[in-house]
């Protein structure tokens, strides 16, 4: 394997779990110790990681561009998808009008609808969302504008001027990088400006982010962390906990079905 195929290979893998040991690069890559070690002095010494004692973290921000497809994503994290899913799911009640953004996150939220959640009324700007939400048997909207083939989410003026006419009582966002300094991100300029009316128009938004999502950044700004909250699997960072209102699915204690939070 060519050096610069186990950089990737090696920044791929701190994408999906934030840190990773030494010895947990070998097996992955079939390499020797002294090749992941003289790698990770490298990705260090480029600002790419943090290069720690026995392995690598990724840094505090990271900045990146690309994006992975829709199908892509739809495997990547799936149990923690689909635990945020399930509790933010709880969130909605009958009487709720609601948007769902595109994401393969928001789309564990509409697997997970079950009970009186199921008669709220649903806007969506993504595709398999809109099916799923028919095949349930919900009253769901769809916007109408151009599909982005890459992540199936309907984007665009007619996309923009569809939500402007609306008012939610709750949002379900989706975001690719969350940080500190910069917010909610997405890769997509017309995705994160329909994300940004889409929070404007709701009276409680919450971003669905599993805690891979935590550090990264990404061209487009959605929002600050003030102007929403957040359903993750686990907070990576508790320095979050300053700006944003947190709830975590995989809480230490959720065997007594208790959910961690924090205010400002």
């Amino acid at each position: 394997m060519l050096a610069e195929e186990r950089f990737d290979n090696i920044l791929k893998i701190l994408a999906q779990r934030r840190s990773v040991t030494v010895q947990e690069l070998c097996d992955a890559l079939d390499a020797s110790e002294s090749t992941i070690r003289r790698d990770l002095i490298l990705l260090h010494q480029q600002g790419r990681l943090n290069r720690v004692h026995g392995g690598a973290t990724l840094p505090d921000s990271a900045f990146l561009t690309n994006e992975e497809s829709m199908s892509a994503k739809e495997h990547q994290a799936v149990a923690q998808k689909q635990s945020i899913g399930r509790m933010a799911a709880t969130f909605i009640h009958a009487d709720d009008f609601v948007f769902v953004d595109a994401g393969s996150t928001t789309l564990q939220l509409v697997h997970a609808l079950q009970g009186q959640a199921l008669r709220a009324t649903f806007v969506t700007n993504g595709i398999a969302h809109t099916r799923l939400l028919a095949q349930k048997g919900c009253r769901v909207y769809t916007l109408g504008g151009q599909v982005r083939p890459s992540t199936e989410a309907v984007v665009g003026t007619a996309a923009m001027s569809s939500v402007g006419r609306y008012n939610f009582t709750k949002a379900f966002m989706g975001a690719n990088g969350v940080s500190l300094d910069s917010g909610f991100t997405t890769p997509d300029v017309e995705e994160a400006a329909l994300k940004t009316l889409a929070v404007s128009r709701s009276m409680e938004s919450w971003f669905l982010v599993d805690d891979s999502k935590f550090g990264k950044i990404y061209s487009a700004v959605i929002c600050p962390l003030t102007d929403a909250a957040i359903v993750t699997n686990h907070l990576p960072n508790e320095k979050y906990r300053r700006y944003v209102l947190i709830k975590e699915s995989d809480a230490p204690d959720k065997s007594t079905h208790q959910e961690k939070e924090s205010h400002l």
